[in-house]
C-alpha cells in the first residue's frame, strides 16, 4: 500500500495535535503542512471546502476531515501497530460518546469564557469547570480512560493539556484545586513520546490566543 500522508494543521489546534498523537503511536511517516488560518490557502480550501478548517489529513490523494474521525481512519489504516479504538463494542460506543461530548461541550464554552465579562463569564466558568468534572468521575480511579491502556479517549483529550494554562488564566480558577484527578490522568499521559512530543508549550498557546483576540476584538 502506498503512504502518502499530509497533515494540515496549525500549531496550536488541540484537534490537530489529536492526529499528531495518533500517528505517532502508528509510527507512521507524514508530511506536516502549517496553515494560517487568517489567510486560508488554497489547498485547505479544496480538500476541506465544507467547514474550510484543519486538521486535514491527505492519504494517497484524498482528503479525511474532523479530528475524531481522521484518529479512527488512522486506527483502521495502520492497524498492525497499538490498537486506539476499544475492541468491545460497548467500551467503543461510550469512547466516542464521550469524544462527542468533549466536542460539542467545549466549543461553544471556551469562546465564551474567553469573550464574556460580568455575571455571563462566571457562568461559563461554571459550566466548563462542571464540564471537566463529568469527565474526571467518568475517569474514576482507573489509569486512563481506557483502563490499563492508552487509547481514543484519552487521545482526544490530553491535547487539551497545552490549552489549561489558557483556561485557568481567562477562568480564573486553578485545574490542579478543582480537578487533580483529572490532573494526575494528564501527567501520566504526558508521560508518554508520542503525547509530549506532540503537545505545543501551554505559555505559547495563551500568548497566542491574547493576541487573536487582541486583533480580532481589540480586547
Amino acid at each position: 500500500m502506498e503512504n502518502e500522508v499530509v497533515l494540515l494543521d496549525t500549531w496550536p489546534s488541540m484537534f490537530g495535535m489529536r492526529a499528531r498523537i495518533a500517528l505517532a503511536e502508528k509510527g507512521a511517516n507524514y508530511e506536516y503542512k502549517e496553515q494560517d488560518l487568517w489567510s486560508k490557502s488554497s489547498l485547505l480550501l479544496q480538500v476541506n471546502p465544507i467547514h474550510k478548517k484543519v486538521p486535514v489529513l491527505i492519504h494517497n490523494g484524498r482528503s479525511i476531515c474532523e479530528s475524531a474521525i481522521i484518529v479512527q481512519y488512522i486506527d483502521e489504516v495502520w492497524n498492525d501497530k497499538f490498537p486506539i479504538i476499544p475492541s468491545d463494542p460497548y467500551e467503543r460506543a461510550q469512547a466516542r460518546f464521550w469524544v462527542d461530548f468533549i466536542d460539542q461541550k467545549y466549543n461553544n464554552t471556551w469562546m465564551k469564557l474567553w469573550l464574556s465579562e460580568g455575571e455571563e463569564h462566571e457562568t461559563c466558568k461554571k459550566e466548563l469547570i462542571s464540564n471537566l468534572k463529568q469527565l474526571e468521575d467518568i475517569l474514576g480511579e482507573k489509569a486512563f480512560y481506557g483502563g490499563d491502556t492508552f487509547g481514543f479517549l484519552d487521545i482526544c483529550l490530553i491535547t487539551f493539556y497545552s490549552w489549561f494554562y489558557t483556561f485557568e488564566n481567562y477562568g480564573n480558577f486553578k485545574m490542579e484545586a478543582e480537578c487533580p484527578k483529572l490532573m494526575a490522568w494528564a501527567k501520566r499521559c504526558m508521560q508518554r513520546d508520542t503525547v509530549s512530543k506532540s503537545l505545543v508549550d501551554d505559555r505559547k498557546v495563551y500568548d497566542y490566543v491574547v493576541q487573536a483576540i487582541k486583533n480580532a476584538f481589540g480586547k
